[in-house]
């Protein structure tokens, strides 16, 4: 099996051995990440929906750091959402803070049953900084 070159950010080494994956991994140009979703340190759902969209964007802004890029550098998106209907509104009014401006990335939104606990999860690619031309 070929080798990753995989991208921890600080301090969560443990969460990511105990569920047995990356956060991320640096391919061909591009970093993708895994679903980054508001969990604390231990793995916990933070409470509340838009303090958990607060502290996602937290997580996956530490991974996109650790491998040298911010959210400008991401081309596409993934969102998962339990009961879309009902938080869409609530978590859009929050993601300005993070998305940056125009040109966006690209969108897939996909509404689920489970999420483990959270109501949201963000799951990127973005572009390396020394690939991008």
């Amino acid at each position: 099996m070929a080798s990753r070159d995989v991208v921890f950010p600080s301090g969560r080494q443990d969460l990511y051995a105990r569920y047995r994956y990356s956060p991320a991994v640096r391919s061909n140009g591009f970093l993708f990440v895994s679903g980054q979703v508001g969990s604390r340190e231990d793995g916990s759902p933070e409470p509340g929906l838009e303090a958990q969209v607060h502290k996602l964007f937290e997580n996956l802004n530490a991974v996109l750091a650790a491998a040298g890029c911010t959210f400008d550098d991401v081309v596409d998106v993934t969102v998962f959402m339990i009961d879309p209907d009902r938080i869409l509104e609530r978590v859009w009014a929050i993601v300005p803070e993070d998305w940056g401006q125009a040109p966006h990335p690209t969108l897939t939104a996909v509404g689920v049953t489970w999420l483990s606990g959270f109501d949201v999860e963000f799951k990127v690619v973005a572009k390396l900084p020394e690939a991008r031309a």
